[in-house]
């Protein structure tokens, strides 16, 4: 240290928002590099005393002297600690207060030119009184204070010290004034100057404090009837616990009561647990409502309120998932991409609900399995076949005896997600009785505006239904309302070509089987003709599911052969299948070599997809009229009797004798006569046929027909002909005899059926014999 006229200078340590007080002690940390030089100068000197002052702006970090208060505080370095980060520790003890003259920044560190300023020192009654005055508004403080600052230490400390102005800087240095309110205080030229100055900052201080407590005390007194219950109920809990007298009952309670704030319900339901909960506390165990409450109680806890799993909207990686669970099915596919393309551009899109309709075994159900793959999403089935009680669906009231939950609750609970993808199959097969119509159930849970506040009847809260995805299976849509039909987008199945059943088995049937049985393709061999001669001598159906049962068998058979030794590889040839499987199940081809007349070969729609129909007719000499018979519906019997109108109103350009017509009744029979049959498609057929027994003449053994016919003889459009093309394939027919328009329909069919087949379109009966014969 040197001096100089008074004047003396020091290493400067500026500081930022706190002034350091005379006779305070105060804790620094140190960070930037020049700051850092000027304390370890400081400690280099024998007094280890440096100047403290605070800047005015906190923001600047190389402050000049203009940046800097004149009036600061010579310190002195009680302790040092070096950090981690570069930086230095120490702790300050205030010495006596200095004006600063200069400040030299040349250095690696700033010295500051300084002169001592004495602490005033003036005493009046005045200051007497203000002092007193300020002590007693420092204990007003104290009990103020909310903070953990412990009772009493603020007036011992004060008690400690003698000097007003020694008061003064440790209420300055507690109190949480700004720089610019400390330095005033530390700049004051007498000490009534510093304890008005405190005084006014007491009282501030006392004002806010006593608002804080105000605003405390109303907070205090706002809490409800039922938060302080449960602050009870917790207490009492612990000390149960604690005691070891806390029953089973008690405890299950309690489990309830914190699953279910774990599970941050709506306010609606929050408030209904709570009153439930409240009404089970009070009730007995053994009490008839206990169960009751206990059970909807775990149904709230556990259901996904706000828990979802976050969808995979990756339409290659949909694309791969969707071609590698199914084959072909390529307009199915782009439409459900189609469907994932709109939730990834808009998740808040209120998407069609979508309905695979097909006969059993084309895929339908595996193809909502696959796209809740696709998405990531939790998968549940739900069988709608047979269900015929609303109840079923929308839950019963708790009023019930056994009363449970929908399916679509219980489902949604069992997967612990709010948007899995549920699957409806066999929504065709829904019952109605006086139970209700849960197909009119159906229409509000699967309607986008309304499902967002589904009302369970047994939860009796509303549920949000909207980002479930509904997915709906079906053979046949005639059964389904049409308002429930209305809601849903229909995407058909019609059902495999020989060629992509052979396929399907290549690639997922043999596969699956085999690892049923724990072999491996080396092991058995099965060649494309063997899998084509169980597909058409074995299995008459529009999917595969019958063929996966016959490879099943043949697998199970090989699976003897190793189970009793025999290791070496099985190559199965169409020779063996007999063996295998039994004799052959279909002679297609030897039924149409022995067409007669009055045979004619139709094509029908089933539920199953597409089928061959063979239409009997025979004449009955010295009968009467139009005998039906193959338990045929009301649809069809009333072809039948179309046809025979038309036929009679036409007999003279037919070339059909009167006399053959008067005399004679006519019997036509459609096999297979223990299976229900109905429909409009098979008024050609039936026409056809009896024109043929009329005239004696055989229809072409190679073709079939569809139609429907009016008395006047035209040929009406009817449905489902790609699934009767591929039927006709099936059975080895060559042509087929359709309404013209129906011509638009065969853009549906492969090019290869459309190849193999002749489709012959007609307008009217006529056109139909001339193609017939």
């Amino acid at each position: 240290m040197s001096s100089e006229a008074s004047t003396e200078v020091l290493p400067l340590l500026p500081i930022k928002e706190m002034v350091l007080m005379v006779h305070m002690e105060h804790p620094v940390v140190v960070g930037r590099a020049r700051s850092i030089a000027a304390v370890e100068a400081a400690l280099a000197g024998e007094e280890k005393t440096l100047v403290v002052v605070a800047q005015r702006d906190s923001a600047v970090d190389a402050p000049s002297q203009q940046d800097l208060y004149a009036i600061g505080t010579r310190a002195l370095i009680r302790k040092m600690e070096r950090r981690s980060n570069g930086g230095i520790s120490i702790s300050l003890r205030g010495l006596e207060r200095v004006q600063i003259e200069d400040v030299d920044s040349t250095n690696p560190y700033q010295q500051a030119r300084f002169k001592v300023v004495p602490l005033p020192s003036d005493q009046s009654s005045e200051v007497e009184a203000l002092h007193r005055d300020v002590l007693e508004q420092a204990r007003q403080v104290e009990e103020l204070m909310t903070s953990d600052w412990p009772k009493g230490l603020l007036v011992q400390m004060l008690e400690s010290l003698r000097d007003p102005l020694d008061h003064v800087f440790v209420l300055a240095s507690l109190l949480r004034l700004d720089v610019k309110k400390q330095q005033a205080i530390h700049e004051a030229n007498s000490r009534l100057q510093a304890l008005r100055l405190i005084h006014d900052y007491l009282n501030h201080e006392i004002q806010v404090l006593t608002i804080q407590q105000e605003i405390a005390n109303q907070a205090a007194s706002n809490v409800s009837q039922e938060q302080r219950q449960y602050m009870l109920r917790k207490q009492m809990a612990a000390i149960q616990k604690e005691l070891g007298e806390q029953n089973p009952e008690q405890a299950e309670v309690e489990e309830l009561r914190q699953k279910l704030e774990e599970r941050n319900l709506p306010e609606a339901a929050q408030k209904v647990a709570d009153r439930e909960l409240d009404r089970l506390e009070r009730l007995p165990p053994a009490a008839q409502d206990y169960q009751l409450i206990r059970g909807y109680l775990e149904l709230v806890a556990e259901l996904p309120w706000s828990k979802s799993t976050e969808d995979n909207l990756d339409l290659g990686h949909a694309r791969a998932i969707l071609d590698q669970d199914h084959f072909d099915l390529a307009e199915v596919k782009e439409r459900i991409i189609e469907h994932l393309a709109v939730r990834k551009l808009n998740p808040r899109s209120r998407g069609a609900i979508l309905c695979f309709v097909g006969g059993p075994g084309v895929g339908k159900t595996s193809l909502g399995q696959s796209i809740a793959r696709a998405l990531g999403r939790e998968f549940e089935r739900i069988a709608m076949g047979g269900l015929h009680d609303e109840s079923e669906l929308r839950g019963h009231r708790r009023t019930y005896i056994g009363a449970m939950p929908g399916r679509i609750i219980q489902a949604i609970r069992n997967k612990g997600v709010n948007n899995p993808l549920l699957l409806l199959d066999e929504i065709d097969k829904l019952g109605r009785d006086y139970r209700g119509d849960p197909s009119a159930a159906l229409m509000e849970i699967l309607d986008p505006s309304q499902n967002v506040e589904f009302r369970d009847n047994y939860l009796d809260l509303p549920f949000d239904l909207s980002r479930v995805f509904f997915v709906a299976t079906a053979n046949t849509l005639d059964t389904i309302p049409r308002p429930l039909l209305d809601r849903m987008e229909v995407l058909r199945l019609s059902g495999y070509t020989e060629e992509e059943k052979v396929q399907i088995a290549r690639r997922y049937l043999v596969p699956r089987q085999l690892k049923e049985v724990n072999l491996s393709e080396e092991k058995v061999r099965m060649s494309d003709a063997v899998l084509e001669q169980i597909v058409r001598r074995y299995t008459r159906e529009a999917g595969v599911r019958e063929l996966n049962r016959q490879v099943a068998r043949v697998v199970r058979k090989l699976a003897v052969r190793f189970a009793e030794g025999n290791d070496e590889p099985v190559s199965v040839e169409p020779s063996q299948l007999p063996d295998l499987l039994g004799p052959e199940r279909f002679f297609v081809e030897k039924l149409r070599q022995e067409t007669v007349p009055g045979i004619t070969t139709g094509l029908a729609w089933t539920e199953a997809g597409g089928d061959v129909l063979f239409v009997e007719a025979v004449l009955m000499p010295g009968g009467k009229g139009l005998t039906l018979t193959g338990q045929l519906g009301e649809v069809m019997k009333e072809s039948a009797q179309a046809a025979q109108s038309y036929i009679w109103s036409q007999a003279d350009n037919l070339g059909i004798s009167r006399d053959k017509l008067q005399s004679n009744g006519i019997h036509v029979h459609v096999p297979a006569g223990a299976i229900p049959k109905d429909g409009p498609s098979a008024g050609v057929t039936m026409a056809t046929s009896m024109l043929s027994l009329y005239l004696d003449k055989p229809v072409r053994s190679d073709t079939a027909m569809t139609g429907e016919i009016t008395l006047a003889g035209l040929v009406l459009p009817v449905g489902g002909v790609k699934e009767k093309a591929l039927a006709a394939r099936r059975t080895g027919i060559t042509r087929v005899i359709l309404p013209k328009d129906n011509v638009k329909d065969l853009s549906e069919i492969d090019e290869t059926i459309r190849r193999e087949i002749e489709f012959v379109p007609v307008t009217n009966l006529k056109e139909v014999f001339r193609a017939a014969f």
